[in-house]
């Protein structure tokens, strides 16, 4: 279903899964691929109040109506095919991604966070449920949709489960052109707080930013992501051939991940996102 997921960049840093509503304006094919790439602007790190650009790849296809896609470095496979002919889809599948938070020093740019030192690469693996319907509000194209995933790092390093909630909505306004409005959250166990967000007093005394040890304390909510996307064809039809897409992203840090020093002192609770770009539906 829903070809024009795969040309949005929301799922960069936001993590708000992207539906297109022109699924039902046409029979579907049962085999597609949509390649998209664009550039963005986002935080160095989570928790940043520095930005910086890079460019943000996306794939997305079905094969005889199982979907797949990419969101930045994460795959998700809906192994429900998707042949209703009310509009109900009914998603459940595997995802597997990886997550760069602070692997490299030189990608983050505040120096005392720097300090702090490298982290490990994680690889997080799980799956994911949803349901989405089309024809629901606006028009008899528009899509309705939420989901929730599931994940835990295998490779050794925040070593704990994230579980994103999220729920959005898209429409036409066109043949030519859409928007879309999407909600999630993210909810960490208590390892990743303290893998990403706490400070040893040796990291203290290398940073220059003081100790912290609340963020591991409990699992709990770490930001609330709120994303705006929108679309124009190039080619008369934001079905097939060539669509421009924009988005613009807010995030807000909550609770102790928040007060970390990492966030309240060299960075910021506020975190945005910008991203343009351009994708090719076959």
């Amino acid at each position: 279903m829903n070809r024009i997921r795969s040309l949005l960049a929301v799922t960069l840093v936001a993590s708000l899964p992207i539906v297109t509503p022109a699924r039902a304006q046409e029979a579907e094919d049962h085999s597609t691929l949509t390649l998209g790439l664009g550039v963005a602007a986002v935080p160095s790190y989570e928790g940043s109040d520095d930005y910086r650009i890079m460019p943000v790849p996306q794939v997305r296809g079905k094969v005889h109506d199982f979907a797949f896609w990419t969101r930045g470095p994460a795959l998700f496979v809906d192994l429900v095919p998707n042949r209703s002919d009310d509009g109900l889809d009914i998603q459940v599948g595997p995802t597997v991604g990886a997550r760069f938070d602070r692997t490299s020093r030189k990608r983050v740019k505040d120096d005392a966070v720097a300090a702090l030192g490298k982290l490990d690469t994680a690889i997080d693996v799980g799956g994911f449920v949803g349901i989405g319907k089309t024809g629901v509000i606006t028009s008899a194209y528009d899509n309705l949709s939420a989901r929730v995933s599931i994940t835990k790092d295998v490779a050794g390093a925040h070593e704990s489960v994230i579980v994103t909630p999220s729920i959005e909505y898209f429409t036409p306004l066109s043949v030519r052109s859409f928007v879309g409005l999407g909600l999630s959250a993210d909810y960490v166990g208590k390892k990743y707080g303290r893998y990403y967000f706490d400070i040893t007093p040796e990291q203290s005394a290398a940073s220059g930013l003081p100790a912290y040890d609340r963020a591991g304390d409990d699992s709990g909510f770490r930001k609330i992501n709120l994303a705006l996307t929108g679309g124009y064809s190039l080619s008369g039809d934001i079905r097939r051939g060539w669509t421009l897409f924009a988005l613009g992203a807010y995030a807000r840090m909550l609770g102790d991940y928040a007060d970390s020093p990492i966030v309240s002192i060299a960075g910021s609770k506020n975190q945005w996102v910008g991203a343009v770009g351009v994708g090719y539906t076959f």
